[in-house]
């Protein structure tokens, strides 16, 4: 029953909870069954004492077995949560629509900057282990060696070694060679898809985007006064192609804007093969994909999906990317791999921004040379999937029975959908009044759908606040119930 393999990169404690977890959620373990002994276990997989206290230390955070003074640990009786459902007669619905609900974004991004929120709205993961040390000592040895040249500009598309460096990850990512000039320097991502729509969009447009998208696409539509239509998404496997079919043959899409990699806010990665078609679909008709992989580094297993870039043969695929969810938001620095829109892009670069922070770049290029990139991925993989189970398990305590959740494969956000009757814009508000901020799920639509979703960040590093944050929402959300 279990095993654990410790020539696996994994931790082994992580595999320990895995090894339980398991055996909770299939019924191999029932609600007050006693979880072997530390000693007794450690003996039965193999692994040290302190090791078995760690796993069962974290589950008992995770809301998944309890202990009890004199007598040891127990599964708890709290189910998690069933996963999220696709929007009900969704496709009969959908249309190109302006975005509405401007005035309730603009008062979430207030709220995430009010002293003392606890910012459960902002989706955050690398503050959930800060690499602060280890950029700032790449800093210094840039300055030490650069000096005045740091406080420079930098060329207009970014510079050239930050430009290699990225290019010589995506040798792996994609599998062929990118050219490192195909590479635009960006004041982050969202300058990124900026440059990416208005090279291949205008005014009245229509783009399509997934179901619930990241509320920032949204804005950014509209503020080019294009317009929007969503496609069903599945909460397991991302964009549904015979909903994107038929929105294509129905509406006169220009654009795709998605998020196959890892989407925000649903946490969900599409699996190879429908990227494969999904990239056919792209080059049999006459539209461009644009691809928001800003969390393509961060699933849980380290394991790095193709983008549709990899399998389109048209060229009609633009990738855009960014350090702020990976190591630094701060920094501002994204990029965009251009291809064969890369004279327009570089273009529309220098108009917009002339370029971007060169210390930044130089430091971030000195952080993935040395190695010091991949080794802060490989130790806050772990600690976002930690921080999701905690996420689940406490909603599943505090949240009434009718909730559901998404289950994350990476990055920092979980989807919860609340009983009908809850409307999350009334619970942000009530919230803020309380000093914690949400993303009510109306902003993640440009026709305010999903009023009883919310978005929950765990990209944080956790305290005891998030937990009484969480259980206050859940209590807040009873009583509206």
């Amino acid at each position: 029953m279990l095993a654990v393999d410790k020539g696996n990169g994994d931790y082994l404690y992580r595999q320990v909870i895995d090894l339980i977890a398991e055996n909770i959620e299939t019924g191999t373990l029932k609600p007050g069954d006693r979880l072997p002994s530390l000693r007794r276990m450690s003996k039965r997989i193999g692994v040290s004492v302190p090791t078995v206290r760690q796993a069962y230390v974290e589950l008992e955070r995770q809301r998944r077995v309890e202990s009890r003074p004199q007598s040891g640990f127990y599964v708890r009786g709290v189910k998690l949560n069933d996963i999220v459902r696709p929007a009900p007669r969704f496709r009969r619905n959908a249309k190109p629509s302006l975005v509405r609900g401007r005035s309730l974004m603009d008062r979430v991004y207030e709220g995430l900057y009010q002293p003392g929120v606890v910012p459960l709205g902002i989706a955050n993961p690398c503050m959930a282990r800060p690499a602060a040390k280890a950029l700032n000592r790449a800093m210094k040895r840039v300055m030490s060696r650069a000096e005045d040249r740091s406080l420079a500009y930098a060329p207009t598309i970014g510079e050239p070694g930050l430009r290699r460096q990225i290019a010589f990850r995506q040798l792996d990512t994609l599998g062929s060679r990118v050219d490192p000039d195909d590479i635009c320097i960006t004041n982050g991502a969202q300058e990124a898809l900026l440059l990416a729509l208005r090279c291949v969009a205008q005014k009245g447009d229509v783009i399509a985007v997934e179901s619930p998208t990241y509320h920032g696409l949204l804005e950014l539509i509209d503020s080019l006064g294009m317009l929007a239509i969503e496609v069903e998404t599945c909460p397991e496997e991302g964009v549904m192609l015979d909903a994107l079919r038929k929105t294509l043959d129905t509406h006169p899409v220009r654009v795709c804007m998605f998020s196959t990699t890892l989407c925000n806010p649903l946490g969900v990665s599409m699996p190879e093969e429908k990227r494969r078609e999904l990239a056919e679909i792209i080059d049999q008709r006459d539209i461009v994909l644009i691809e928001d992989d800003v969390y393509g580094e961060l699933l849980f297993d380290g394991h790095r999906p193709k983008p549709v870039e990899a399998y389109s043969r048209s060229g009609r695929v633009m990738t855009c990317g960014s350090f702020s969810k990976t190591a630094a938001p701060g920094y501002r620095i994204g990029w965009l791999l251009s291809g064969q829109y890369r004279d327009k892009v570089n273009r529309l670069k220098r108009s917009y921004s002339c370029s971007s922070g060169l210390l930044q770049q130089l430091t971030l290029a000195e952080f993935m040379a040395g190695g010091d990139y991949d080794r802060y991925l490989k130790s806050l993989r772990p600690v976002l999937q930690t921080n999701a189970e905690r996420m689940r398990g406490l909603v599943a305590e505090h949240f009434p029975r009718q909730t559901r959740t998404s289950k994350p494969v990476g990055g920092s956000v979980l989807w919860v959908e609340l009983p009908e009757s809850v409307d999350s814009e009334e619970l942000f508000e009530a919230a803020i009044s309380a000093g914690i901020s949400i993303a009510p799920g109306s902003i993640f639509s440009p026709c305010r759908r999903y009023r009883n979703f919310a978005r929950l960040s765990f990209g944080h590093q956790w305290s005891d606040d998030i937990d009484a944050a969480v259980g206050w929402l859940g209590k807040k959300v009873r009583q509206m119930q």
